[in-house]
This record gives structure tokens, C-alpha cells and sequence, in this order.
């Protein structure tokens, strides 16, 4: 068995994705890493199957017809042999000196009586359009450099959430939660960070920025006017979420947890909410509708709970409601950065 898979999703990646690999191959032999081609027309493949040949012990290649991001993550679920996995997409890459230092974490915890579920580490923003960075650390949020339970965790803010840059889990995790993620549609990593969760007892947190984010880039699916474009993708993103976890029958030991992912849930609703507020359209304004009565209808206590959050502020009524939540909306895209 390996120590970790790392699971490479590649759709047309052939002007970006060497500099993702070269970045995972210092990893080692106790590495593997799978280049999944998600049915690329460029030279993806080729890429790929060059690369399993230059390291056959280390890079596999899956070639599949195309399934989304969705789809690659599955695939490299279903064929991992690593005791841990992490996603990097093709056009992000890892720090080197962090990634020595979380194998070393990986290496120390991988024999322990009470398995590691989850490790986690700091990722970074690099935006294109600017030339800037923003880190995003868990500082003040978890305990650092030791095994931990979510008893121990404090509050996290919206723009430090647990997204897939930042998560390393156990495989069998991944397994034991059944997730699977839908085809054929973006925006599936909030479910890679979401539905796993309750299945994890012990976490470990490295200070450390560990995940290169790339962002800036026209064609990805966190463009503004692509979110716009796909927000029936989003909506269907929040409505697997809505019904993949009751967090209100999370246990006692869970409490923090159930805070977490309400908070999250609540955040993906407020996305759901101001994008199609953005469309502004009448039948955009009625799905935001019907998404808000969906979830009334499918547990009030979820829906009342989202009702007291900043997703409201992105669900005000009217044509001044509208005004209102895209001005705070454009207010936190300047503060956070986020697309």
C-alpha cells in the first residue's frame, strides 16, 4: 500500500498540468499519483501516458470518457492504494517544503492504533489577473501540530472554510461516507468537503501552505460570469448537499461539527441565492424561490437555521432586496478575493 494517492482530474489540461505533477513527484515512492483524462481532445493523454512511462512506480493514468471533475475524483476513490488521498487540480500545484513536511506527518501517523482521519494544511490564493496572493490558515482555529477531535475546534470564519485545497483524507473515509460525487457538473468539491465530515473522529492541522490555488483564469468554473452561466450546477450542488446529512442527528461529541456544517450549508445557500439574484431574471428569481420552499419542505429547522444567516441577506425580496444583497456581495468580493 501506498502512503497517499494523489488524484490529478485532467480535462484539456495540456498547457498547465507538468507543473502540477513535477510538484506531487517529490513525493516519492510512497506516492502514487493518478492522472485521470477526463475524455481530453488536447494532448492530455499524451501528457499523461509520458509521464507513467517516465515513472512507472509512481504515475498511473486513467482514461475515461468525459464525466466532469466529478467523475475524475470518483476514479481516483474507486482505485486508490494510497492510506491517504488528496485532489489537486491539473492547473494548481504544492509547495515543496510543505509537502516534505506533511509525508513526514503521513509517515509518523500511519501505523497508529486510533487511525488519522483527516490532515489538514493551509492553501493559498495565487491570482492571475494581479499578481497576488491570499493565504488562507486555520491559526487560532485548530490545534496545530497534533491529533485533535472536533470537541477542539473553534469557530470558523465565512473565508476560512475547509475546502478541498486544504484537505488531506484518510481513503477509507472517503469510502465509509458513500459519497459519490454527481457527472457532468462543477462546484462538487463543496460535497467533497461536506458529507465526509461526520465520518471523521481525528484531525491533524500543519501551519504550513501546502496547496498553490490558481485563479484568474477565464474559463474556470469560480468566473463570476460562468457561475452566472452555471448555476443550475450549483443548485443541484446545494440541493445533494441539503439531503446528504441530517447534522441535527450528529452526536453529542459532534456539537462543533453540527455548527460547522451549518454554517457551511447556510454558505452554500447564500451562493445559490446571490447568483441567481445576479441573473436577475424572472425565471431565475423563481428558482431562488423554489430552492429556499425545497428546503423548507425538506426540514424546517435547516431552513429557519439558513433564515438567521447571511444567506438571507442574499434572498431579500424585491427590486431593492436585489440592490442590496449583490452591493454586500460585491463588498465581500473585494475583502475575500474569492473569484
Amino acid at each position: 500500500m501506498k502512503l497517499i494517492t494523489f488524484t490529478v482530474p485532467c480535462y484539456n489540461s495540456a498547457a498547465y498540468m507538468d507543473r502540477c505533477i513535477e510538484t506531487l513527484l517529490p513525493a516519492g515512492e510512497e506516492a502514487e499519483i493518478i492522472l485521470v483524462d477526463d475524455g481530453s481532445s488536447d494532448n492530455t493523454g499524451k501528457i499523461a501516458d509520458d509521464y507513467a512511462k517516465k515513472y512507472p512506480g509512481i504515475v498511473r493514468v486513467i482514461h475515461q470518457e468525459n464525466g466532469g471533475h466529478g467523475e475524475g475524483v470518483n476514479q481516483g476513490i474507486r482505485n486508490a492504494t494510497g492510506l491517504f488521498f488528496k485532489v489537486v487540480d491539473s492547473d494548481d500545484w504544492l509547495d515543496a517544503g510543505a509537502l516534505a513536511n506533511v509525508m513526514d506527518v503521513l509517515r509518523q501517523h500511519a501505523h497508529d492504533e486510533t487511525p488519522l482521519d483527516l490532515v489538514m494544511a493551509n492553501y493559498v490564493y495565487e491570482h492571475v489577473a494581479d499578481n497576488t496572493r491570499n493565504i488562507v490558515n486555520y491559526k487560532g482555529i485548530l490545534p496545530e501540530d497534533r491529533v485533535f477531535h472536533w470537541n477542539e475546534i473553534g469557530h470558523f470564519p465565512p473565508n476560512k472554510n475547509i475546502l478541498m485545497h486544504s484537505v488531506i483524507y484518510r481513503t477509507a473515509v472517503l469510502r465509509a461516507s458513500g459519497m459519490v460525487l454527481p457527472k457532468h457538473t462543477f462546484y462538487v468539491d463543496n460535497i467533497f468537503v461536506y458529507q465526509p465530515l461526520p465520518c471523521v473522529n481525528t484531525i491533524y492541522y500543519l501551519n504550513q501552505d501546502l496547496y498553490r490555488y490558481f485563479i484568474g483564469r477565464e474559463d474556470q468554473s469560480v468566473n463570476e460570469k460562468n457561475m452566472i452561466k452555471r448555476v443550475d450546477q450549483q443548485l443541484r450542488v446545494t440541493r445533494l448537499m441539503m439531503n446528504a446529512v441530517d447534522v441535527f442527528a450528529l452526536p453529542p461529541q459532534q456539537k462543533k461539527l453540527r455548527a460547522y456544517m451549518l454554517n457551511y450549508f447556510s454558505m452554500m445557500m447564500a451562493i445559490s441565492s446571490i447568483f441567481l439574484t445576479l441573473d436577475g431574471s424572472a425565471e431565475a428569481l423563481q428558482k431562488r424561490k423554489q430552492l429556499w420552499d425545497d428546503l423548507k419542505a425538506h426540514d424546517e429547522r435547516l431552513y429557519r437555521r439558513c433564515r438567521r444567516s447571511v444567506a438571507q441577506g442574499c434572498n431579500l425580496p424585491g427590486w431593492l432586496g436585489s440592490k442590496l444583497s449583490i452591493a454586500g456581495y460585491r463588498i465581500a468580493q473585494k475583502l475575500f478575493k474569492f473569484n
